[in-house]
């Protein structure tokens, strides 16, 4: 397996393992399918501080990962969201941990005092993955989205960087 950073010839992976999360996980509240076009437009703000990666296994795209802003005010600027999607023909391979493992190391390069991970109360395997990697649970929101018909908490799990 290759970590490597996202590239536009991903895009079609990248989408096809997202909307699988769309359209049969609570690991998104999104809804609506996703386009290539809109991941190509979501890679193109990608770069930098903000990174996307992809687990590339056998010459295909296994999973992939990114830091996105956690906020847009200035304040939060250090702080950032972490993405972990896997295909689901491909979890339990250790596909995201590599992933995971690969997004610490970027944040920790490009200076990120903490990461945040959201992530569904119903999602064991993502609470499970992250405390492996010494996140936290800070905090819950109770009931705070909604997907499939019933209500969803979503645990916010912090991990601090040392530089």
């Amino acid at each position: 397996m290759q970590i490597r950073p996202a590239e536009k010839s991903d895009a079609q992976a990248m989408t096809d393992i997202y909307n699988y999360a769309i359209e049969n996980l609570t690991a998104t509240f999104d809804t609506v399918p996703s386009t290539v076009e809109s991941r190509l437009t979501w890679l193109d703000e990608h770069v930098g501080p903000y990174p996307a990666i992809v687990a590339e296994q056998g010459g295909e795209v296994a999973g992939w990962g990114s830091l996105s802003p956690f906020h847009e005010r200035p304040g939060w600027r250090f702080t950032v969201e972490n993405a972990v999607y896997v295909r689901p023909d491909k979890c339990g391979l250790g596909i995201g941990k590599a992933i995971l493992a690969r997004l610490i190391e970027l944040a920790r390069e490009h200076g990120h005092h903490a990461i945040i991970a959201q992530i569904a109360g119903d999602n064991t395997p993502s609470t499970k993955l992250h405390q492996k990697f010494g996140f936290e649970t800070v905090g819950v929101l109770k009931e705070a989205g909604h997907k499939f018909g019933h209500w969803v908490d979503v645990v916010l799990m912090e991990k601090l960087i040392e530089p």
